[in-house]
């Protein structure tokens, strides 16, 4: 049995598979970022289901894709923890980008290949290799035109006053705007980075007014400027997208890059299908 992960900060997709590809169960866990939780917390998330609990000897190969995994230090201390748990499996673990890389370039081309989720990443493959030339430094500092971003502007535009009164009255009818209630989930609570990306959806479901356009513009404008631009041939290659913001402001970035004369390629919400592709032709 091979398990196939992608995981997020939010959530994590994961997939079983036999040699000949035949999936054998789906299921789905909180984030396992290695860099906001400790391993006896990645450990009780992979406890909270069946499937995985049952799998834990039967497992053969464990391919993990996830946020926070980008330097070798984290790598390490979650192939370990995985390693504890699943004892008969050979474990790997590789940064999110290699699996949004694996899914929207099947044949292998040149791509620039970017994430915009409840975090955002950005590489260049070769068609063999991954360079990246931004090391990220997590959702305090960087993260542009994340989810986790986009709610963090949303909040700071409602608690400055500078959300329209029509607007502003709507979010408060979704979202708990009580200031302790935000404050223990911002520094108290796990997976803050997660917490701010659910304001995201409101972003999105009110993307056609004029306040909701003029941020999603001016973070897609800094992901543009700041990640894809660091690539001098990003004009001569398809820029991919894999996460749920990239995928439901698909019409944005369309816009955005045609500003900039770049070309958009594939676009997926999630790149687990594309994963079990790509680990059947490389058994």
């Amino acid at each position: 049995m091979r398990l196939l992960v992608d995981s997020g900060s939010t959530k994590a997709d994961w997939i079983a598979i036999d040699d000949d590809g035949k999936v054998l169960f789906t299921t789905q866990t909180l984030g396992l970022n290695p860099e906001i939780l400790e391993n006896e917390q990645i450990i009780e998330r992979l406890n909270d289901r069946f499937d995985i609990v049952q799998s834990k000897k039967s497992a053969t190969h464990l391919f993990f894709y996830g946020a926070g995994c980008g330097t070798d230090r984290m790598k390490l201390n979650l192939s370990q923890a995985f390693q504890s748990y699943f004892t008969n499996a050979i474990v790997s673990v590789e940064e999110d980008t290699y699996a949004a890389v694996y899914a929207t370039t099947p044949r292998g081309e040149k791509a620039i290949v970017s994430i915009l989720g409840t975090g955002s990443n950005c590489s260049y493959f070769d068609g063999k290799e991954l360079h990246q030339k931004v090391q990220s430094l997590g959702y305090i500092v960087m993260d542009d035109c994340s989810g986790n971003v986009f709610g963090k502007e949303l909040l700071r535009k409602y608690y400055f006053n500078k959300m329209p009164k029509e607007l502003a009255t709507v979010f408060e009818k979704e979202y708990n705007v009580d200031p302790d209630f935000i404050k223990s989930k911002l520094y108290k609570e796990d997976n803050p980075n997660a917490y701010l990306a659910t304001f995201a959806k409101f972003l999105i479901q009110h993307k056609d007014t004029e306040f909701c356009r003029k941020i999603i513009f001016k973070g897609m404008k800094s992901f543009v400027k700041n990640y894809i631009k660091q690539y001098d041939n990003c004009k001569e290659v398809p820029v991919h997208f894999v996460g749920s913001i990239a995928f439901y402001l698909k019409e944005e970035l369309q816009e955005t890059f045609d500003k900039y004369e770049l070309q958009l390629g594939n676009v997926l919400r999630r790149p687990i299908d594309g994963l079990i592709a790509y680990h059947i032709a490389n058994k």
